[in-house]
């Protein structure tokens, strides 16, 4: 059963908030407001009066919550950056207290109801790549962008990248896991802050993605717009765009694709029946080990074919284009030779790079215009070692970031060796 609901009320409610200068505020929380749809589920059905054993209860959607804050003795929006902080903290805790998929079980009948309790239902692999354009909230340099990324909004559930500082164009290359109790009415959210030290940091755009929109056991790279609110999308200002790499992995179902964050995704065939027959020794202490104990290594084989629609740099409207290769986290580089006076160069040249952790490894191609007095950026690609670990090889054509136009074609090969960390 659902029922619209709709309460106002002004209860007495003190919140003791210690901030990061080790300053306690008393807050005043008063003028509460609150409609949605309010879900009660009877069950289990019985033969006896009342005709079910227990219900359980949560609220649907949220349509509308709104309520005042106010510091004891003074007004909070005198505090910069304070009010938001606050506000933003009681929205989360009181979503995730009674928003659905948690919900509330009240036993009726003598019995084990465990079963309408919130279990999870699979696990949700994130990798936080980068975002690009992002809006500047510092008066002298750049901001100093950071992500909160989190299915729940619950302390312990919420992860929080590194600080990239002086940057509006952050590359973070980050992998979290999530607990995921409801696919087809659960989000991922992420927030974007600009780190104002001691200050409270201050928001740069929000974005969120549905999980029942991702295919099970298949990795998406999307690109979100990031926006002032969620519920409210009335800006129109550019904030900027987070790209992410998801993959849902329900519980309970053959994946008809190797996860590449699975310890086992990559072993060769003769480690597999090998650990086949050995399964009660070696076997289980491989499964045993932790998923970041595990490191991916392998040979990735990179070939630049060619680049089209490059845009012109020279004043007789060519460029003298090259690329270079850059192994984000080893810092390993290559180049390719100069195409002279060109828009659509062919290179056609290989490289080969031994890769330590692939799963924590990304490749950046930056197009460069070569001149004897200076060298110009012309756009770069970046793209981590996901799609081929899954795949083993690819060739696709990558649109490139920062350029009016132009294209690199691109085929990479990989090929793997399991290793543990220590091992």
């Amino acid at each position: 059963m659902e029922l619209e609901l709709k309460w106002d009320g002004n209860p007495k409610i003190v919140l003791n908030i210690n901030t990061r200068l080790g300053v306690s505020l008393p807050v005043e929380m008063k003028n509460i407001g609150l409609t949605g749809v309010f879900r009660l589920i009877f069950k289990p059905l019985v033969d006896e009066f009342p005709c079910f054993g227990a219900v359980a209860y949560s609220l649907r959607e949220k349509k509308d919550f709104d309520f005042k804050l106010k510091v004891v003795g003074s007004e909070v929006s005198t505090i910069p950056g304070i009010s938001d902080a606050i506000e933003e903290t009681i929205r989360d805790a009181m979503e995730d207290s009674i928003m659905w998929p948690v919900r509330k079980i009240i036993p009726i009948l003598p019995g084990d109801y465990s079963d309408l309790e919130l279990k999870p239902v699979g696990t949700l692999e994130v990798k936080l790549v980068q975002a690009k354009d992002l809006a500047n909230k510092d008066m002298i340099g750049k901001s100093d962008p950071f992500a909160v990324v989190f299915v729940r909004p619950l302390r312990d559930k919420i992860k929080t990248s590194k600080t990239i500082n002086n940057q509006l164009n952050p590359i973070w290359n980050e992998h979290y896991e999530f607990i995921v109790e409801d696919a087809s009415t659960q989000h991922l959210t992420v927030r974007i802050f600009d780190d104002e030290g001691v200050q409270a940091p201050e928001l740069i755009g929000c974005a969120q993605v549905a999980l029942k929109d991702l295919e099970p056991d298949k990795v998406k790279d999307i690109w979100l717009k990031l926006v002032k609110d969620l519920v409210v999308q009335k800006d129109t200002k550019n904030r900027g765009q987070v790209q992410l790499e998801l993959l849902y992995c329900p519980f309970g179902t053959e994946s008809s694709i190797k996860n590449p964050f699975d310890p086992d995704f990559s072993l060769t065939s003769l480690e597999k029946a090998l650990k086949t027959a050995t399964a009660e020794k070696e076997g289980d202490r491989i499964m045993s080990q932790r998923k970041r104990d595990v490191i991916v290594r392998g040979v990735l084989t990179v070939t630049v074919i060619a680049a089209e629609d490059l845009p012109a740099v020279d004043f007789l409207g060519k460029a003298d284009p090259f690329v270079v290769l850059t192994l984000k986290k080893s810092q390993r580089t290559a180049m390719t030779r100069v195409a002279n006076e060109t828009l659509n160069p062919v290179w056609d040249q290989t490289f080969d790079f031994v890769v330590e952790d692939a799963l924590h490894e990304m490749i950046i191609f930056e197009v460069w215009d070569y001149d004897t007095l200076k060298k110009e950026k012309v756009g770069r690609c970046i793209m981590t070692l996901t799609r081929v670990l899954l795949e083993g090889e690819i060739q696709d054509s990558f649109q490139l970031d920062g350029a009016k136009s132009g294209k690199l074609l691109l085929h990479l090969k990989w090929v793997p060796q399991l290793v543990f960390r220590g091992a």
